[in-house]
């Protein structure tokens, strides 16, 4: 299961938090972008529970970020 994560930081936390999200297992790509949303990642995991454990434990739970949007791959 993949899913794309868009996330909002704090003022001046986008690059911390690219290189924090980075390094978590299932994480396939993190990117700075603009718009609404600082960085987007891609991130699988072999079912949704362990998917939803990555963005609830993991991605939510990083200093520096401030909100989240998960949309899944259909």
């Amino acid at each position: 299961m993949k899913a794309y994560v868009l996330i909002s930081t704090e003022p001046g936390k986008a690059f911390n938090v690219k290189e924090t999200i980075s390094k978590i297992e299932g994480v396939l790509s993190v990117d700075l972008v603009t718009g609404p949303f600082d960085i987007i990642a891609s991130i699988e995991a072999p079912e949704l529970k362990s998917l939803g454990e990555v963005v609830i434990n993991k991605i939510q739970t990083t200093e520096g970020v401030r909100k989240t949007l998960t949309c899944l791959v259909v």
